[in-house]
């Protein structure tokens, strides 16, 4: 999108340089490869982590030296993000305010495979490969003769699958001379896994947490901090698109699509800055799967094939990281599970939104995305699963879901943590507000087993750990939390605003 496509923005003043001191004691531990550890739960009482050498073919498990592109495979290719003015397919040179020149390639890109820099997959090993666990102590609480795997994702620094993104993208910035990086976080987990990333190459990082989450989740913004962000609740008095709505309303708990508008606007009127994205967009959805190459791996090397694969989805990148590479398997033929995709009930834009072109942000700077979508200026209510409060899907994840290769459902989130409760007693693990999602959806699936007798495998996303999001569990705990949903009205209002465009 071009800097001429959006509004004048306020004088911006670049945070200042940050850059960490301790580079080189990463740099050692870059130089460290880790052994692959696959964690399974044993038929004793423990967890012990055992190294898969190889598969049943002989092949390493390691990390995945190739992100894998669903688009080269589809039997119908996605239809082009558009240039809000003229209504045609965005150009290289419409988004080069924005990203550097490898991301808006890699965005366009209808190649299978693309090569991982030897110095991003270095810092992939400080966590990769992650492991796949069995949750045998859940099947056991469920009494159910369903098998359930997790692919874990939270032992990265940052906590969640975020950083299998954030470092590509800001070390291709750097590459490009870039200082400084902008973006917005809903949870804070892509916040995050930005600093942790910007500090390690150098770079400037300012993100624009949304309001509600910035409320909840003080440690998260700490965690930027820490890592040398700058921080600012969304909405905000920096830019123009933050007064706007403050101006309509005061007390806005804000959304995804308003601080991505935010971060949008000092990245196109500043020359130095370029803006990173968690989600939605394809590169993004590229670089995530890592995920599921991995598990492709491990799941060969136990002799288990998924029947059902299960993740939650807001912006669509953890889903996609998981489930892209399980659908190319399934468009070959070799393999045919059922692909199922978990929203909230108070942002189901897969189940109640609309598929139309609509703009990625609230103020409507960004080109537009074929998507589903429930209008680009819905606020959701604040759920405590900050990172799934996106009006739209992910264009590819969409497509995908037009097609037919997946399905949809939404829960509310009073089951969603009653899982996680029962999931974290009997597995240990305390996961993040967005994965209870898949989680309960497993359950359900679990159970359905148990009154039929089938022994399906289960495989679901645990896309990231709850450490920081421990005060949603003690509203749960002590009966405080509430299921919210959207107004219907709330929601027509919304969709009223879908730019009408046939392309």
């Amino acid at each position: 999108m071009a800097a001429s496509l959006l509004p004048a923005a306020s004088p911006h003043t670049s945070c200042p340089n940050l850059k960490n001191t301790g580079d080189e004691q990463w740099m050692e531990r870059f130089s460290l490869k880790k052994k692959l550890m696959n964690l399974k739960v044993s038929s004793g009482s423990g967890v012990r982590a055992r190294a898969i050498m190889s598969t049943g073919n002989g092949k390493s498990v390691e990390i995945p030296r190739q992100w894998y592109n669903l688009v080269a495979d589809l039997p119908v290719k996605p239809p082009p993000p558009l240039h809000p003015k003229t209504l045609q397919p965005v150009k290289p040179e419409d988004l080069s305010p924005l990203f550097p020149d490898e991301l808006i390639m890699q965005e366009a890109s209808t190649e299978r495979f693309i090569e991982i820099p030897d110095e991003v997959v270095d810092i992939y090993s400080l966590w990769r490969p992650t492991p796949l666990i069995r949750a045998k102590r859940l099947e056991k609480l469920l009494g159910t003769p369903a098998r359930i795997y997790y692919k874990y994702e939270g032992g990265s620094p940052a906590g969640s699958h975020k950083p299998n993104t954030a470092v590509p993208q800001v070390w291709y910035n750097a590459q490009q001379g870039v200082k400084n990086v902008v973006t917005e976080t809903g949870a804070g987990q892509w916040g995050s896994a930005l600093a942790f990333a910007s500090s390690l190459f150098g770079l400037n990082c300012e993100v624009w947490q949304v309001r509600a989450s910035y409320d909840q989740k003080p440690y998260r913004k700490l965690m930027m901090q820490t890592w040398g962000a700058k921080v600012h609740p969304s909405p905000s008095n920096i830019t123009n698109a933050g007064r706007e709505i403050l101006q309509k309303d005061p007390s806005s708990p804000g959304s995804l699509g308003i601080a991505i508008s935010e971060a949008v606007e000092i990245a196109a009127m500043n020359d130095d800055t370029k803006y990173c994205l968690g989600s939605v967009l394809n590169h993004v959805l590229l670089h995530q799967t890592v995920i599921g190459e991995e598990c492709i791996q491990q799941m060969d090397a136990i002799g288990e094939t998924p029947d059902v694969i299960i993740g939650c989805t807001g912006g669509g990148s953890n889903f996609a990281g998981l489930t892209f590479p399980f659908i190319r398997e399934k468009l070959k033929g070799k393999i045919n599970p059922l692909i199922r995709a978990v929203e909230p009930t108070a942002c189901p834009s897969l189940t109640k939104g609309v598929y139309a072109y609509d703009y990625g942000d609230t103020a409507g700077m960004t080109p537009l995305m074929k998507m589903h979508t429930l209008g680009h200026d819905f606020i959701p209510d604040p759920i405590h699963a900050g990172g799934l409060r996106y009006h739209g899907m992910a264009p590819l994840i969409s497509h995908v879901y037009e097609l037919g290769f997946m399905e949809a459902m939404a829960i509310p989130q009073i089951e969603c943590f009653k899982g996680a409760i029962q999931f974290a007693r009997s597995e240990g693990l305390i996961p993040a507000p967005e994965p209870t999602h898949a989680i309960a959806a497993a359950i359900r699936e679990a159970l359905h087993c148990k009154e039929t007798g089938e022994s399906k495998v289960i495989l679901l996303a645990m896309c990231g750990h709850g450490h920081f999001d421990l005060p949603a569990y003690e509203k749960y705990l002590q009966g405080n939390m509430v299921d919210l949903s959207f107004a219907d009205e709330k929601v027509q209002a919304s969709l009223a605003n879908v730019p009408q465009v046939k392309f």
